[in-house]
C-alpha cells in the first residue's frame, strides 16, 4: 500500500518542483466548480489465480460443526409408509483411500414403518431403534462451490442391540435386523448424502467473501489514502481429492484502484456477481492497479508537503504557499501561489511522460503558461529565462525504480506464508511492477501500474 500512494502523488510531486514562477491568475483556465458526476476512466480489469488446497481435516471440521443432533426428520408416513428420524451422536471422521472418502459417522436412528394393507384396516406400524456407528464410502465431488457425494454403506457396528418396541417395550432384533439391513441402507446414504450437500454449499461464504474485501480500506491516515477492490467475475474448477486433500482452482476477475481523499462508496453488489464453474484456469495473477488523485486532495497534499520552502537565482527568491492543480486540454496546469521577490500566482504547463528505460518520469513541453510568461518577462524575468525553465526541466526527472523495489519488498510479505485468518495460508512470488502510463481526467490524476506472478492459497487448521 505505501508503495502504490507513493505513486499516487509521484506525479503531483513531480510538477510542484517547478515552482519557481509569478503572475497573476488566469481564471480562463481554470475548470468549473467540481459537481457530483462520476468520474470517468478506463481502467484493465485484474485477474487473480487461486490455487487451492483444503485438508480433509477441514472438510471434518466443518461438517461437524454444521451436522449437529438430529440432522434429518421424516413424518410422513403416508408417502412410502416410514417415517424417519436421524441423530449424529458423536463427531465425524473422515479419511481417504482412493481417492473416495471414507466416512465413520455415529448414529441414532428411529423409524416407523407401516406393513400390512389397507384393506379392512388390516395393517400395522411398528418402531424400530438402531444405534451404531456407519461407514460410508463416498464419490465426493466439489464443483461450483459445492461439495455433493454419493454414498453407499459398507459397514455397520452396533453399539446397542437393534430393537423394536412392541406394548411399549423395546425388543431386540439384532439377529433379524442384520439380514435385512439392506433395506434401510440407500435410505440412510441418501440422507447423510443430502445433509452434507446442505452443510458443505460454500457459496454464502464466498459471496460474503467478496463483499466483505470489496469494502474500501484506509491505508494512510495522513493522506487519507484509500484501498478499494471491485470484484467482478469469480470462477471455481472442478475439484480432485488425493493425498488427503482437496485441491481446486480459484479465480478472481477484479479492477482495483487507490484514491486520495473522501473514502469512496462500497460500489460491490454480491447478488450481480457472476459465478462461474470452469475447467481450467491460468496459473498466474495479473494485477492492474488505477491510482486515483482527485485534482482537489493532491493540491492539499503538496500544499502542505512544500508550504515555505524556497526557490530562486541569487537573491532573489520565493516560496510557495499554495498549489492548485487542474488539467485542461491534456495538460496539466500547476497554479504556485508565492511569496518573497515576487508575490502572486504563478502557472506553468505539461505532459507527463514515463521513460521505460530509465525508469523515470520526466515533462514533455513543460513551459510557463502563455500569459504567466508575458507578466514575467515586464517584472520578473530571472523566472522566466529559458535557462532556468531548461533547469527546472532537468530536475524534473525521478527515477521510481526505488519505490517499485520498495513496493515489491512490501508485496511480497504478503507472499510468504501470510495468514489472513486462522488456519488459512498464502505463498507465492511476483515479478518486478511496471508504470504503464499516467492519465489526466477531468477530476484526478491517474497512475496505472501492474505486475503478475503466482499464488497459492492452503487451508489447513480452520476452525
Amino acid at each position: 500500500m505505501k508503495y502504490i500512494l507513493s505513486l499516487i502523488l509521484l506525479v503531483s510531486i513531480l510538477f510542484l518542483i517547478v515552482s519557481c514562477s509569478s503572475a497573476q491568475k488566469i481564471e480562463a483556465l481554470k475548470p468549473p466548480l467540481s459537481d457530483d458526476s462520476p468520474m470517468v476512466f478506463k481502467n484493465k480489469t485484474s485477474f487473480i489465480s487461486l490455487p487451492t488446497e483444503i485438508t480433509l481435516k477441514d472438510i471434518e471440521t466443518l461438517l461437524n460443526k454444521n451436522m449437529e443432533g438430529l440432522i434429518y426428520e421424516d413424518n410422513e408416513l403416508s408417502d412410502d409408509n416410514t417415517e424417519m428420524k436421524i441423530w449424529k451422536t458423536a463427531p465425524i471422521r473422515l479419511t481417504e483411500k482412493n481417492g473416495e472418502i471414507l466416512s465413520v459417522i455415529p448414529l441414532k436412528i428411529w423409524t416407523k414403518v407401516k406393513y400390512g394393507t389397507s384393506f379392512m384396516a388390516l395393517n400395522d406400524t411398528k418402531e424400530i431403534n438402531l444405534n451404531g456407528t456407519i461407514t460410508l464410502n463416498s464419490k465426493a465431488h466439489l464443483y461450483n462451490w459445492k461439495l455433493t457425494t454419493q454414498s453407499s454403506i459398507t459397514n455397520f457396528e452396533w453399539s446397542e442391540s437393534p430393537n423394536i418396541v412392541i406394548a411399549g417395550k423395546k425388543v431386540p432384533i439384532t439377529y433379524l435386523i442384520n439380514p435385512t439391513i439392506s433395506i434401510f441402507k440407500n435410505k440412510i446414504a441418501k440422507t447423510i448424502d443430502e445433509a452434507i450437500d446442505t452443510s458443505c454449499d460454500f457459496k454464502p461464504m464466498v459471496l460474503d467473501a467478496m463483499e466483505k474485501i470489496s469494502t474500501p480500506v484506509l491505508t494512510n491516515d495522513a493522506y487519507e489514502a484509500w484501498f478499494k477492490l471491485v470484484p467482478v467475475e469469480l470462477y471455481v474448477t472442478e475439484a480432485a481429492l488425493k493425498n488427503s486433500k482437496i485441491t481446486l482452482d480459484m479465480g478472481l476477475k477484479c479492477t482495483m484502484q487507490t484514491m486520495i481523499g473522501q473514502e469512496p462508496k462500497n460500489t460491490f453488489d454480491k447478488n450481480k456477481l457472476v459465478l462461474k464453474p470452469v475447467k481450467t484456469i491460468p496459473n498466474e495473477f495479473e494485477v492492474a492497479v488505477a491510482a486515483v488523485s482527485t485534482y482537489e486532495s493532491a493540491s492539499k497534499v503538496i500544499t502542505k508537503n512544500f508550504q515555505g520552502q524556497e526557490f530562486g537565482s541569487g537573491s532573489k527568491k520565493v516560496t510557495v504557499e499554495k498549489v492548485n492543480l487542474w488539467q485542461n486540454e491534456g495538460k496539466l496546469i500547476i497554479a504556485l501561489d508565492l511569496l518573497g521577490s515576487v508575490n502572486g500566482t504563478i502557472y506553468l504547463s505539461g505532459y507527463p511522460q514515463y521513460n521505460s528505460v530509465t525508469k523515470e518520469i520526466f515533462f514533455d513541453k513543460l513551459d510557463y503558461v502563455l500569459n504567466t510568461k508575458s507578466v514575467l518577462l515586464k517584472s520578473a524575468n530571472w523566472l522566466a529565462q529559458g535557462t532556468i525553465l531548461r533547469k527546472i526541466q532537468e530536475n524534473c526527472r525521478y527515477s521510481i525504480q526505488e519505490n517499485m523495489d520498495e513496493g515489491k519488498k512490501s508485496m511480497a510479505s504478503y507472499l510468504n506464508n501470510y495468514s489472513p485468518m486462522k488456519g488459512v495460508f498464502i505463498n507465492g512470488n511476483m515479478s518486478d511492477f511496471t508504470f504503464e502510463k499516467v492519465e489526466l481526467t477531468n477530476k484526478a490524476i491517474i497512475a496505472f501500474i501492474s505486475t503478475n506472478g503466482k499464488m497459492k492459497i492452503t487451508i489447513d487448521g480452520m476452525e
